[in-house]
């Protein structure tokens, strides 16, 4: 048997490589890592709306939801999930993103909508019918528009497979059948979400884990909550927020007349790519009155609260300025000292120094970053 030609030209750069792999390809897959253009390299964040939360998302930058990923906001019931989605999708607009929004439930209101900041004639609307309709028009949407958008799924939990649809309401004739669609589905879009510049946000369910088994007590101390969807869908996030609340009086907000308008979330990084992971913030959305949306401002008291230029004294505290200036103020005044231009200047340099960059160099205690539970 004669032997095969061999086609080997030499010894060949890396861009020669890339070069021959592209061509092979038919489309761009091979990349360079110092490129600015490379897909995998996060180049924008949609902030969150929480100014607290941005800061603790990745490791040395202000940041929010990182745009050519996938993210989930995950938590319990009134957790706020939909609340921090619409704002997300005013901060998308503002940036100049499409944004593309799911609805399960079928429980969006324009009116709500339009007081977090969205602009109703540049948003589309769609109901998410089924698992595979979502999947396949965010394939084909990423297809045919040139433009960045930001996808909300609200919520991966309520939404049926064709064959639920289509079946009978015993839960045994479908088990496992969206995990499996969803972890094919995820697989499919993760390139071609990174390679537009575009983001999905899915919003997902926090359930109570109810292990079974000889080690079942120590899963559920570990492990008290799972999300719908299978195992395999939470390897294609890159960031996974979970929401938790409490249902003391004192974590709700009120007009007033006492009437509740808000209430406090806390809110963790299960998963985080960026280096962040177990990191939490506490913040307020208000849900019920004329203002929708994330308290931030209210909220950046108790970041800053175990920071060295923050002092206490009896119902006092004093915030020290970086020129060595001391401002007192009472945590009751704290809405009305926050909008003070150079109070809250120094308030978010603190943020940036104590929340940001020192979790960056690892300075400090440790535990004051981490979630403590």
């Amino acid at each position: 048997m004669a032997k095969r030609k061999s086609t080997k030209v030499g010894k060949l750069s890396i861009e020669d490589l890339r070069s021959i792999i592209n061509k092979k390809a038919g489309m761009e897959v091979a990349h360079d890592l110092k490129d600015e253009d490379c897909p995998t390299l996060v180049k924008e964040w949609i902030p969150t709306g929480s100014r607290w939360l941005d800061s603790i998302i990745a490791k040395g930058r202000l940041a929010g939801i990182p745009v050519g990923k996938i993210t989930e906001i995950a938590g319990l019931e009134s957790t706020g999930k939909s609340y921090m989605a619409v704002q997300i999708a005013s901060n998308a607009q503002k940036m100049g993103i499409d944004v593309v929004y799911f609805d399960s439930e079928s429980a969006m209101d324009p009116t709500f909508i339009e007081a977090a900041g969205c602009d109703l004639s540049k948003l589309l609307y769609i109901q998410a019918t089924s698992v595979e309709f979502v999947l396949e028009t965010i394939e084909t949407l990423l297809e045919s528009n040139e433009n960045k958008m930001l996808f909300i799924w609200d919520s991966l939990a309520n939404t049926p497979a064709i064959s639920d649809l289509e079946g009978d309401f015993n839960p045994q004739s479908s088990v496992a059948l969206k995990a499996r669609i969803l972890a094919k589905g995820m697989s499919k879009l993760t390139v071609p979400i990174a390679n537009s510049r575009s983001a999905l946000l899915i919003l997902n369910q926090l359930k109570t884990n109810i292990p079974t088994g000889i080690n079942a007590h120590v899963v559920a101390m570990t492990t008290p909550y799972v999300t719908p969807g299978g195992k395999a869908v939470a390897y294609a996030y890159s960031l996974r927020i979970w929401l938790t609340g409490r249902k003391a009086k004192s974590s709700f907000v009120t007009d007033d007349n006492g009437f509740r308008v808000g209430s406090e979330v806390k809110a963790k990084l299960e998963k985080s790519r960026f280096g962040s992971q177990g990191r939490t913030c506490n913040f307020k959305i208000l849900w019920g009155g004329t203002d929708v949306g994330i308290m931030d401002d209210e909220s950046l008291l108790d970041a800053i609260k175990n920071s060295d230029r923050v002092t206490t004294a009896g119902s006092w505290y004093t915030l020290e300025y970086d020129n060595g200036e001391a401002v007192k103020f009472q945590p009751s005044r704290w809405p009305e000292k926050i909008i003070e231009p150079e109070f809250k200047k120094q308030v978010l340099q603190i943020i940036d120094e104590e929340i940001i960059h020192k979790f960056d160099k690892r300075e400090g205690d440790a535990s004051q970053f981490y979630d403590s539970e």
